[in-house]
Parts: structure tokens; C-alpha cells; sequence
């Protein structure tokens, strides 16, 4: 599995941006996750989805903004976000968890695999 990160940018608050993960791997069959880690702070949750799509979750921080998908014949996942908050300024990141049954997706310690990061800029 190699994950690949993309479209990241600077952006003005209130503004959009998506993200894609792509696997160059021969497999997708796994649950993704977004995550992102601001400057001096700890990597946080922001979305994941299980492999067929049909089961998401939200941090609280970003639910009604932020949309996570999968294209899975594209082996493909998204990140659309919108309305953008300078607060929201991370690095993000994408990862993938090879368990189809782990209870807990918040956790950056269930995921196996991650991406190299994309980096957002939200100004003020």
C-alpha cells in the first residue's frame, strides 16, 4: 500500500479545498481515514470511511463542512472541505486500516498505513 496525498493549498476562510489519497497499491480493500496535525499540536482525527462507503464518522470539529468519499475503482479517496476555518490550517493526512472490524477509527494507532501529508492554509 503506498498512499499518496494531494490538493492541499492556501485558501481563504470560508473558502474549499479537496483532498485526495490515492493507492498505488494493488489493493483498496481497506477503511480510510483522514487525519491532521497543526504546528506545535498532537495528529487529531478529522473523518473516516469504511471500505464500501456505506459507514462515516466526523470529529466534531468539522461535521456539516467536511465531506469524506472513495472512488474505488479509482482506488481513491476524498476529503471535500468547505468552509474553511483558519483554524483548520494542518498538515493533513491520509491512512488506511487493513481491519474491517476496528472499533475505533479516531485513533491514529489503528490505521497501518499512511500517507506523506498535504499541507492547508486557511487565511484570515
Amino acid at each position: 500500500v503506498q498512499l499518496q496525498a494531494s490538493g492541499g493549498g492556501l485558501v481563504q476562510a470560508g473558502g474549499s479545498l479537496r483532498l485526495s489519497c490515492a493507492n498505488s497499491g494493488r489493493s483498496f480493500r481497506y477503511a480510510m481515514g483522514w487525519f491532521r496535525q497543526a504546528p506545535g499540536k498532537e495528529r487529531e482525527f478529522v473523518a473516516a470511511i469504511t471500505w464500501s462507503g456505506g459507514n462515516t464518522n466526523y470529529a466534531d470539529s468539522v461535521k456539516g463542512r467536511f465531506t469524506i468519499s472513495r472512488d474505488n475503482a479509482k482506488n481513491t479517496v476524498y476529503l471535500q472541505m468547505n468552509s474553511l476555518k483558519p483554524e483548520d490550517t494542518a498538515v493533513y493526512y491520509c491512512a488506511a486500516d487493513r481491519d474491517w472490524g476496528s472499533a475505533d477509527r479516531t485513533s491514529t494507532s489503528t490505521y497501518d498505513y499512511w500517507g506523506q501529508g498535504t499541507l492547508v492554509t486557511v487565511s484570515s
